[in-house]
């Protein structure tokens, strides 16, 4: 499978390029927080949500003794207010209880299946979230897996998986090194623009001399939108 993963980069880069990411990670915390607010919508309605807690409160902690509502009222813009604020809620309440201020640092010395143990017992942070933790902002080679990343894998045929978090499992076994940010990000872009779920632009997909779905759209798309906005490699 590594060189099935390899190959698969390969394409990706020459259709989308490396993808950028900062000179210096985020602090762990922010880059929880952001992936909590991008589940289930897109990228700039989270990032807006992420900036207006940021831009109103110097620290986490300040945030922490807001009320869930008031915290719902600044993340509106990502949708899911009461589930996502419950959530950051939660997990900043827990850390200023447990450890009197608000910091993951300690997780930067613990291997990757002891971070994903100590993130997800949080409600409301799964496996995806802590995988984007640690590839975003511990930058362990891992790649996290959305529904992109989990449809484009099994479309193509590297994997047969029933689920996002089946696929976490078995795509990070032996993961090639060095190549899970470009995979990561690359595939997210794939999904988001090309391979949609449904009527997705086969044409246009640089993976389509390798791809096994059986349900390929082979009509040439009138037009395709450019959608490279990465929240994650552009929290601050």
């Amino acid at each position: 499978m590594q060189n099935q993963i390899k190959q698969i980069n390969l394409l990706l880069i020459e259709k989308f390029n490396i993808p950028p990411r900062p000179e210096i990670p985020p602090d762990p915390v922010d880059l929880l927080i952001a992936t909590i607010l991008s589940q289930n919508t897109n990228d700039k309605n989270s990032y807006r949500a992420f900036q207006n807690l940021k831009s109103e409160y110097k620290s986490w902690e300040e945030v922490a003794r807001l009320s869930r509502s008031a915290i719902e009222k600044y993340i509106k813009t990502a949708g899911l207010g009461k589930q996502k604020s419950k959530a950051i809620k939660s997990f900043l309440s827990f850390m200023m209880e447990q450890k009197g201020s608000i910091s993951l640092d300690y997780l930067k010395k613990e291997s990757n299946e002891k971070v994903i143990e100590e993130l997800t017992r949080f409600n409301g942070i799964g496996v995806k979230t802590a995988g984007c933790v640690l590839l975003f902002s511990l930058r362990r080679n891992i790649c996290p897996v959305d529904t992109h990343v989990y449809r484009i894998l099994n479309r193509v045929g590297l994997l047969k998986t029933t689920s996002p978090a089946k696929t976490f499992e078995k795509l990070n076994t032996n993961f090639p090194e060095n190549i899970a940010h470009s995979f990561h990000t690359n595939l997210i872009r794939l999904g988001r623009e090309i391979c949609k779920p449904s009527k997705p632009h086969c044409l246009q997909c640089p993976l389509l001399e390798i791809c096994n779905y059986e349900n390929k759209n082979l009509i040439k798309p009138k037009s395709n939108k450019i959608n490279s906005f990465m929240l994650l490699d552009n929290v601050k």
